[in-house]
C-alpha cells in the first residue's frame, strides 16, 4: 500500500494520529458485535502493530466493553466527540483502527470479508473477495512480509 505515512482522527479534531507504515492486514467485519457496536452493517479495521500508530494531539478515553469472546475489547475513543479510533483485544500490542478515521480511508481498502454469514442480506460483496462465513487461517492468506511483522510482535510481546 502507497500514501503511508497516513494521518486520521476523530470528527472534532481534538484527538489525532498517526499511522507509521501500511497496515499488515485489513479486515472488514460482518459480525453482528461489529454492527451493533458501529450502527453499520460492518466494521473495517486496519490491524497495525500499536507502535506504528503515534499520537500527535489529544487523548483518546479507553472504553471497555464486552466482545463475543469473552475476553472484552478496549476502545480508544475521542473524550469530546467520542468517535471510535481504535479497538485492542487479547494482545494490547495490535491495534485494530478504525479505516473510517483516517484522513484518506481509501488506502486502506479491505483484504477480506470477515463472519459474511452474519452479513446483511442486503450487502452484496464485490466480485472476487476474498470472504469467510466465519474467522479464518491467516497464515494462509496474510502476506509474508505482515506475517513476518506479526511474529515479530508477538515475539516482542512474550518479553
Amino acid at each position: 500500500m502507497s500514501g503511508f505515512p497516513a494521518e486520521g482522527g476523530c470528527d472534532c479534531k481534538a484527538v489525532r494520529y498517526r499511522m507509521s507504515t501500511a497496515p499488515m492486514f485489513v479486515h472488514c467485519c460482518h459480525c453482528r458485535w461489529c454492527q451493533r457496536e458501529t450502527g453499520s452493517a460492518f466494521a473495517i479495521n486496519a490491524l497495525i502493530e500499536a507502535g506504528r500508530v503515534n499520537l500527535l494531539s489529544g487523548t483518546p478515553e479507553v472504553i471497555a466493553t464486552p466482545s463475543e469472546s469473552g475476553r472484552g475489547q478496549q476502545i480508544s475513543r475521542c473524550p469530546t466527540c467520542k468517535i471510535a479510533l481504535w479497538s485492542t483485544y487479547s494482545f494490547p500490542t495490535v491495534k485494530f483502527v478504525r479505516v473510517g478515521t483516517l484522513d484518506d480511508p481509501n488506502l486502506a481498502p479491505p483484504d477480506i470479508h470477515i463472519f459474511t454469514d452474519s452479513k446483511q442480506a442486503w450487502l452484496v460483496l464485490p466480485p472476487g473477495a476474498l470472504s469467510f462465513p466465519e474467522y479464518y487461517d491467516s497464515a494462509r492468506y496474510w502476506p509474508p512480509e505482515s506475517l513476518a511483522r506479526r511474529g515479530a510482535m508477538l515475539a516482542a510481546a512474550k518479553r
